[in-house]
């Protein structure tokens, strides 16, 4: 086996990246999450060719790209999107993953010497704590690959609760790692919550707070080199983590928050620096599950006690745990439908979170950390080979997916433009028309024509034809809306 430590450190590491993004695009192509065949390279490779065990890097790598998947989730959620489904979504952010962990717990304990192993309730329930949080990295990824949407506001659903829930499942996770390491054994539970509610607090105010300083920051600093305000972005996410971790808060929650704040304001240089994130964040996505990949010991997962804890758990989470915790949550909300409510339980995917917090019971030391971790390991592979494989399968059984429109055209330009542009599709009305027949308000203007693939700058004797796609600017915004309006168009496509 290669040394990991070896002067061929950076030959390994291209040749993961390659291959992890080879099978990223197999991925896409049969349906299965590319975040699980990252890990399946990171398995493969540790097998015969690479040897790595280091808890250290391991957690510090998988916090790293945790800020960053966190924040750039935040980034990409419109606050417009999610001010609906903030009341459910927090619910099941937070009492979400307190019920889901206690259901899980309970399960683990009494299943536990079935197979051999008499657990502790706190272990057990300690267990459950590192599972009760979906994974933002592996439900941003899914949804958002996928060409569909979902009804009765699913999607900015899921990726809230996704975006927001792994505080409270790593809050909990230290708690009780402190308390079987005897650390925290003295203070109790009262103190327990009461410290957990002010890591919230905290972590929401100073991730607001953080979030405001760097968009004031980037729209008056005024660098001459603009790739650097990428780089000055990136120092604010590192600096909300830390910051708030120094001040007794969630750093987790600080950097989702500040990613909210940032990505529904106007910045500068706002286009240049979400695609940076967006490559970065992948990025991380495929270092942090090769990692986790490498680390396991595939040895220890095929061990009996593993295999059936592990294979009972991801079933009983998918099929009881989940569910349990969604529909309880959801009880006061009667917005959404049963069929809603079930896929929501059914998108509750894991992925390299719950795996990345059982690394703190081995780095603590506490008794059964490698039973823990090897166990959430297999349950997660379950997660995401069963409810990862069918999102989109899913939503169309229920009846809650519907074709998502693509845009035709892409527009970059800057903040300070005020200038809107629309996208709309010629509809019966129009077809046959030329376009100086097209009534439109004053500063209007059609700038581009879509047809079946091909773009072209259109004249006033441009005849429109069907499936024509339009691409207007104006500085009418209301005008051009009773335009429309006028003409029957009902689908129009803000591209900013």
């Amino acid at each position: 086996m290669i040394d990991f430590s070896s002067e061929n450190i950076i030959l390994v590491c291209a040749l993961l990246l390659f291959v992890a993004v080879v099978a990223g695009k197999a991925a896409y192509r049969f349906g299965a999450p590319a975040l699980l065949l990252f890990l399946g390279v990171g398995i493969l490779f540790g097998l015969d060719f690479i040897s790595f065990r280091s808890l250290e890097v391991t957690q510090f790598v998988g916090m790293i790209a945790l800020c960053i998947i966190l924040f750039t989730g935040g980034m990409d959620t419109k606050f417009s999107q999610i001010r609906p489904v903030i009341g459910p979504g927090v619910v099941l952010a937070t009492g979400g993953v307190v019920v889901t962990a206690f259901v899980l717990g309970g399960f683990v304990w009494l299943l536990a010497p079935a197979v051999g192993v008499e657990l502790p309730f706190a272990t057990a329930l300690l267990l459950a704590a590192t599972m009760a949080s979906t994974d933002s990295a592996s439900v941003f990824s899914i949804l958002r690959s996928k060409k569909q949407g979902l009804k009765e506001d699913l999607r900015p659903l899921l990726e809230l609760e996704s975006g927001s829930n792994d505080p409270m499942a790593y809050m909990l996770t230290v708690l009780l790692v402190g308390m079987l390491s005897r650390t925290t054994g003295e203070i109790g539970w009262g103190t327990n919550i009461v410290l957990l509610v002010v890591q919230m607090v905290v972590g929401t105010l100073s991730g607001y707070a953080i979030g405001w300083l760097a968009v004031w920051t980037i729209n008056r600093i005024n660098l001459a080199n603009k790739s650097l305000y990428s780089v000055l972005l990136l120092a604010f996410i590192f600096f909300a983590f830390a910051f708030t971790d120094l001040i007794r808060g969630n750093g987790y929650l600080a950097v989702y928050i500040g990613g909210l704040v940032v990505g529904n304001h106007k910045l500068t240089q706002k286009m240049p620096m979400t695609i940076f994130f967006d490559g970065f964040t992948w990025l991380m996505q495929i270092v942090m599950f090769l990692l986790l990949g490498l680390f396991v010991n595939s040895d220890e997962l095929l061990q009996p006690e593993v295999l059936a804890l592990g294979v009972a758990v991801g079933v009983f989470m998918i099929v009881v745990a989940r569910p349990a915790s969604v529909f309880l949550c959801l009880a006061p909300f009667r917005r959404f439908s049963i069929k809603a409510r079930l896929y929501i339980s059914w998108v509750g995917l894991r992925g390299a979170v719950p795996i990345l917090f059982a690394l703190y019971p081995l780095i603590a030391k506490t008794e059964y950390a490698d039973l823990l971790f090897n166990v959430v390991f297999l349950s997660t592979i379950i997660s995401l080979s069963v409810q990862g494989t069918t999102v989109s399968g899913m939503a169309n059984l229920l009846g809650l997916s519907y074709e998502e429109r693509e845009s035709s055209f892409s527009v970059n330009v800057q903040d300070e433009v005020k200038t809107g542009f629309t996208e709309i599709q010629v509809n019966e009305g129009m077809i046959g028309k030329c376009l100086k027949d097209i009534v439109l308000p004053e500063n209007t203007l059609i700038m581009m024509i879509c047809r079946d693939g091909s773009y072209f700058v259109p004249r006033g004797n441009t005849e429109l034809l069907r499936g024509d796609k339009l691409l207007v600017i104006s500085d009418r915004d209301d005008e051009l809306a009773a335009s429309y309006k006028n003409m029957g168009i009902d689908e129009v496509m803000k591209l900013r």
